[in-house]
C-alpha cells in the first residue's frame, strides 16, 4: 500500500490490526464494504482511481454511485476525452466544480443528466453558445456559479438560456457580466420560480426594475457592479415580499438608498457594503443611523456584533460568531440559509477588496479583516475556506513585484493563531483548500516572525508532504512555501531534515516534462536558496540537483524559470574549496552552454544570474578555459556593453564574470581583443561599490597583458582607475585599481607603446608621461592613506614584532585576503621592488603584505610562490635599502617576517 493510501486510511480511523492474520500482515480484502466506500470517500478522484484498480471487488466498489455525488475537477485537464472515461460513473453526479473554458466544453460529455450544482472558475473565455449547451444539457440544475474572474464573454442571451433551459434553479452567481438587461431577468422571473438566491457581481450595467420583478429573491448580490441607478434600485427592491440579504459591497450606492431600503423593506434583515465610498466618508452615518432592527455591515462596523445581533441570548462572545453559530447548527442539524450566504458575500468581498489593496484601511484589516479570514477558514463551506485562505495570502503582500509583506498584518494573523489554522487546514484532503492555504502559508512565511512559528508548528514538514503530492496547484503553493522559509538560514537544515531537498529535485523531474512554469519557478528558486548553505548544496548534487537545473536552464523558455535555475547553479558554484559543486555543474553536459546563452537573454534577471554564475564557475580552472570554449568571452563583452544603463547587480555580475575569465592569460588577451576594455572602464565609473570592485578586478588581471595595458590607456581608462583609487568607498576597489595602475606604468608596456605610436606623431608619448605622473601621484597616495607616520617611525626605530604588528593592523585590508595570485603575478610585484619608481617600489611592498598575511585566504599559495632565493633577496635588499621610501622597507619587512611565521607554522605542523 502506497504512502499517500495508509495516510488517507489513518485519517478516516480504519484500524489494521483488526484485519491482519497470524503473521502480521494485512488483509485489505477482508474490510467490509462499507469500510471500503468510507475510504473511497476520502480520496482525490486520482487517487480513488489508483486504488480501485488493486483487484476487482475494489474496482466495482470504486464504481458505487455514493463516490460520485460530487467531483473536482479544478486541478485536472478535464477535456472531452478525460470526461468520456469518467461518463460510466457519473450518472448520479449531482455536484461539479471545474476550471477553465476547455473544461466547461467538456462538461455535456459526462452525461450527467441529473447534475444539480456548477461551480466553474477562470471562466473568462465561456461564451454563449458554451453555456447555453450546457444548461440544455442539464435540466435538472439548481445552482450555476461562475467566477471570481470575469466572464466577459457571456451576455444576456445566455441567461435567458439559463432560464428556459433550467426552470428548478434556485442560485445564479455570475461575475463580470458586460450588461444583465431587462429581458433576461423577467425571463429569470417568468421560468425560475424558485430562484432565491442571484449574484451578479462585477458588472458594467445590471436592470434595476427587472431585478425588482424576481419575487422569489431571498438574497441578491451586486457586489462591484457600476452604473446602476440606486433611486430606482431602492425603489424597487425595497418591494421585493422575501429579500432578506442585500450585497452592494464596493458600488457607489448612497446614503438616501440604504436608508430607503431599511426604512421600505419589511423583510430585508442584513445589507452588506463593504468598501463602498459613499459610507466610508459618512461614518456618522452609519453610527447614528437608525436600521430599524436591520444588520448594516460596513468596514466601519463592528462586523463581528452585527452579525451576532441576529442571535441575540445564543452567542456567548461576539467575536466568535461565526464558531459559535456553525455549532449551533449541527446541534439542530437546521444551518441558517442567512448565514451561509453573509459567510459567502463577506468571502468574497474582503478577497476582492484585498485584491486592490486599496490605501487607508490598515485599521480595518488589523482589528477585523485578519479574523474574519481566519473565522471563514473554519467555514463549513470549501469554497468560503478556499476564499478565505486565498484572502489571507493576498491581503498581507503589499507589493507582489517585490514581494514585500505588511508585517502588522502579517503578526495580527500570527496573534489571532492563524498559523495554526492554516496548517491544519493544508492538511485536510480536498486539494483546492490545500492549496490555498499553502498559499497563504507561503504569503505569509515572507515575514520572519511568521517563518520562525511555522518552522515550530511543523510547517516544514507539511510543505515539504505536500510538495510532493501529484496536483500541480498543491506542490507549486508548497514549493513557494519552502522557498520563501528557505530565505532564512536556521530554516535551511530543517528543510533538508523533512526530505524537501529531494522532493524539490524531484518536481523539476517531473514538471519539466509536464509543462509547469509556476511549480518550476518556485522550486528552482527553493533550490537556489538551499544550495547557499554548504551542507544543503551537497545533498542538492547527490540528489541529481545539478541535472535537474542545468535541464531548467536549457530547454525551458519561462523567464522567472530561468532566472532562478541559473541562481541556483550560481549557488551551487559558490562554495570554493569547500566542496567540488563548481566542478561538478562545469562537467554537467550543456551546463556551460546554456548559462552562456542565458546571458543574450532579454530579461535582465536572466543574464543577471547567468552572468552570476559563469562567475563562480570561472574560479574552477577547466571550466574557465571551457567557458570560453563555448563562446563565453564574447557573450561576457557583449554583456557588459550592454549594460551601461542596467541595474548595479547586472553589471556587477557582468564585470565579475569578465573577471573570473581573464585569470587566464589566454582569455585576458581575447577579451582586450574581443572589444571588453571600454565597457569595464565604462562600468568602473559607475557609482555603485559592488561594480568598482569587479571593474577593477577585471581591469587589474587585464593589465597584466602589455597590449591590453596600452588598451586601457588608449581608452581612456587611466583616469577611470585614477577616480577609483582616489574616491571609491571601497577598498579593495581602491586597492586594485591602484595594482592595474601600478602594472600599466611598470615599463613593461613602453616597448608596445613604442611599437604602437611609430607611425604616428609624439602627441601620443607625451600624453603617456602625463598619464603615468597622474598615476603614479594617486598610487602614492593610496599606499600613504594605509601608512601612520608614529607607527612607522617606532618600527623603524625598533624591530620588535609589536610595532610590525601595529603597521601591519593599519595597512591590512581584509577583503584582499580572498585574492588569489598567479606565481607570474607575485612575480612581477617581486620584481617591481627593483623599479627606478619609488612609488612602484612601495606599492608592490604594500601588494605583497596583503598577499602574505597568516588569517589570508590564499596566504600559504603565495608564500610557497616567495619561497626561492631570488624573491628573498630581492625582499631583503628592499628592507635594507637606503634609497627605498620607508613604507617600501618597512612593508618588505612585513612581507619577510611573514614568509618567517609561514615556516615555522608548517614545521611545527610536520
Amino acid at each position: 500500500m502506497s504512502r499517500r493510501v495508509r495516510r488517507k486510511l489513518d485519517s478516516v480511523g480504519i484500524d489494521e490490526n483488526n484485519h491482519s492474520d497470524k503473521s502480521g500482515e494485512v488483509d485489505w480484502t477482508r474490510l467490509a464494504d462499507d469500510t471500503v466506500i468510507q475510504l473511497f470517500s476520502s480520496l482525490n478522484i486520482r487517487d480513488r482511481a489508483s486504488l480501485a484498480s488493486t483487484c476487482r471487488a475494489w474496482r466495482a466498489l470504486g464504481m458505487s454511485r455514493c463516490l460520485w455525488q460530487q467531483i473536482d475537477l479544478r486541478s485536472y485537464k478535464f477535456d472531452a476525452a478525460t470526461a468520456a472515461s469518467l461518463a460510466s460513473r457519473c450518472g448520479s453526479l449531482k455536484k461539479l466544480r471545474f476550471r477553465s473554458a476547455e473544461s466547461a466544453d467538456a462538461i455535456i460529455h459526462l452525461k450527467a443528466r441529473d447534475l444539480r450544482e456548477i461551480s466553474g472558475e477562470y471562466c473568462r473565455k465561456i461564451t454563449d453558445a458554451s453555456l447555453a449547451m450546457i444548461v440544455a444539457r442539464h435540466e435538472a440544475l439548481e445552482s450555476l456559479q461562475l467566477g471570481p474572474d470575469f466572464c466577459e464573454r457571456i451576455s444576456s442571451s445566455a441567461i435567458k438560456a439559463i432560464a428556459i433551459c433550467c426552470s428548478r434553479l434556485c442560485k445564479l452567481r455570475l461575475c463580470g457580466i458586460r450588461g444583465v438587461d431587462g429581458d433576461a431577468i423577467n425571463a429569470l422571473a417568468k421560468h425560475c420560480k424558485n430562484l432565491m438566491d442571484v449574484g451578479f457581481m462585477d458588472c458594467l450595467n445590471v436592470d434595476e426594475i427587472g431585478i425588482g420583478q424576481v419575487l422569489s429573491l431571498k438574497f441578491l448580490s451586486v457586489a462591484g457592479t457600476t452604473n446602476m441607478k440606486w433611486n430606482l434600485a431602492s425603489q424597487h427592491w425595497s418591494e421585493l415580499p422575501n429579500l432578506i440579504g442585500l450585497d452592494v459591497s464596493r458600488t457607489d450606492i448612497s446614503c438616501s438608498a440604504i436608508e430607503r431600503m431599511f426604512s421600505s423593506s419589511k423583510s430585508l434583515k442584513v445589507l452588506c457594503a463593504l468598501y463602498c465610498p459613499a459610507l466610508d466618508k459618512s461614518p456618522t452615518f452609519v453610527s447614528h443611523n437608525n436600521n430599524k432592527g436591520k444588520l448594516l455591515l460596513t468596514l466601519s462596523t463592528d462586523v463581528f456584533k452585527e452579525v451576532a445581533s441576529l442571535f441575540i441570548g445564543t452567542i456567548n462572545k461576539e467575536r466568535n460568531i461565526f464558531l459559535e453559530w456553525r455549532e449551533l447548527s449541527s446541534k439542530v442539524r437546521k444551518p441558517e440559509d442567512i448565514m451561509n450566504w453573509v459567510e459567502w458575500i463577506i468571502s468574497h468581498s474582503l478577497l476582492r477588496i484585498a485584491e486592490v489593496n486599496p490605501q487607508g484601511l490598515d485599521t480595518f484589516w488589523l482589528n477585523q479583516g485578519a479574523y474574519l479570514f481566519l473565522s471563514l477558514t473554519q467555514s463549513a463551506q470549501e469554497e468560503v475556506q478556499e476564499r478565505a485562505a486565498t484572502g489571507l495570502a493576498t491581503f498581507v503582500v503589499i507589493d507582489d513585484e517585490n514581494a514585500n509583506v505588511d508585517s502588522g498584518r502579517a503578526e495580527a494573523v500570527l496573534q489571532d493563531g492563524g498559523i495554526r489554522l492554516l496548517l491544519n487546514l493544508a492538511k485536510c484532503w480536498q486539494e483546492g483548500i490545500q492549496s490555498e492555504a499553502a498559499k497563504a502559508i507561503a504569503n505569509l512565511s515572507m515575514n520572519t516572525n511568521v517563518a520562525k512559528t511555522v518552522a515550530e508548528e511543523g510547517g516544514i514538514s507539511i510543505l515539504t508532504d505536500l510538495a510532493r503530492s501529484v496536483n500541480r496547484l498543491v506542490a507549486e503553493e508548497a514549493a513557494g512555501g519552502l522557498w520563501n522559509l528557505s530565505v532564512g538560514e536556521e530554516h535551511k537544515a530543517s528543510i533538508a531534515e523533512t526530505g524537501g531537498l529531494k522532493a524539490l529535485v524531484n518536481l523539476i523531474f517531473k514538471w519539466s516534462v509536464n509543462g509547469g512554469e509556476g511549480v518550476l519557478e518556485r522550486a528552482a528558486g527553493a533550490l537556489a536558496n538551499l544550495a547557499a548553505d554548504d551542507k544543503c548544496s551537497l545533498e542538492i548534487a547527490s540528489v541529481g540537483g545539478v541535472h535537474a537545473l542545468v535541464t531548467l536552464a536549457q530547454k525551458c523558455m519561462a523567464e522567472g524559470v530561468q532566472e532562478q535555475a541559473a541562481r541556483a547553479l550560481a549557488n551551487l558554484a559558490a562554495h570554493g574549496d569547500s566542496n567540488n559543486n563548481n566542478a561538478s555543474v562545469g562537467q554537467e553536459a550543456g551546463a556551460l552552454e546554456a548559462l552562456v546563452i542565458l546571458t543574450r537573454s532579454p530579461h535582465d534577471g536572466v543574464r543577471q544570474e547567468a552572468a552570476g554564475a559563469l562567475w563562480n564557475l570561472s574560479f574552477d580552472d577547466r571550466n574557465r578555459e571551457a567557458i570560453a570554449a563555448t563562446g563565453g568571452v564574447e557573450a561576457l563583452v557583449a554583456l557588459a556593453k550592454s549594460c551601461s544603463d542596467a541595474s548595479p547587480a547586472l553589471q556587477e555580475r557582468a564585470a565579475g564574470a569578465l573577471w573570473g575569465l581573464s585569470v587566464s592569460e589566454t582569455n585576458s588577451i581575447a577579451i582586450g581583443q574581443e572589444g571588453g576594455i571600454a565597457p569595464l572602464i565604462a562600468l568602473a565609473r559607475v557609482e555603485a561599490e559592488d561594480v568598482h570592485e569587479t571593474a577593477a578586478g577585471a581591469l587589474w588581471n587585464l593589465a597584466f597583458n602589455s597590449g591590453n595595458a596600452l588598451r586601457i590607456v588608449e581608452e581612456g581608462g587611466v583616469p577611470a582607475l585614477v577616480h577609483l583609487c582616489s574616491t571609491s568607498v571601497s577598498k579593495m576597489a581602491r586597492f586594485m585599481a591602484a595594482l592595474a595602475l601600478a602594472y600599466i606604468f611598470d615599463g613593461r608596456m613602453d616597448e608596445v607603446a613604442l611599437l604602437g605610436s611609430a607611425s604616428e606623431n609624439a602627441s601620443k608619448s607625451v600624453n603617456l608621461h602625463g598619464a603615468r605622473r597622474m598615476a603614479l601621484k594617486h598610487i602614492e597616495a593610496f599606499v600613504l592613506a594605509f601608512s601612520d607616520p608614529q607607527a612607522f617611525s617606532a618600527a623603524a626605530a625598533s624591530s620588535a614584532p609589536a610595532a610590525l604588528t601595529q603597521v601591519t593592523e593599519l595597512a591590512r585590508i581584509h577583503e584582499a585576503g580572498h585574492l588569489r595570485c598567479s606565481g607570474a603575478e607575485i612575480g612581477r610585484f617581486v620584481k617591481m621592488l627593483q623599479n627606478p619608481s619609488s612609488v612602484l617600489k612601495a606599492c608592490a611592498a604594500f601588494a605583497l603584505l596583503q598577499f602574505t598575511i597568516p588569517s589570508g585566504r590564499h596566504a600559504m599559495h603565495h608564500v610557497c610562490l616567495l619561497q626561492n632565493p631570488s624573491a628573498s633577496r630581492i625582499l631583503r635588499a628592499a628592507a635594507a635599502s637606503a634609497s627605498a621610501p620607508l613604507e617600501a622597507k618597512i612593508f618588505a619587512r612585513i612581507v619577510l617576517r611573514n614568509l618567517e611565521h609561514h615556516q615555522t607554522e608548517s614545521s611545527l605542523k610536520y
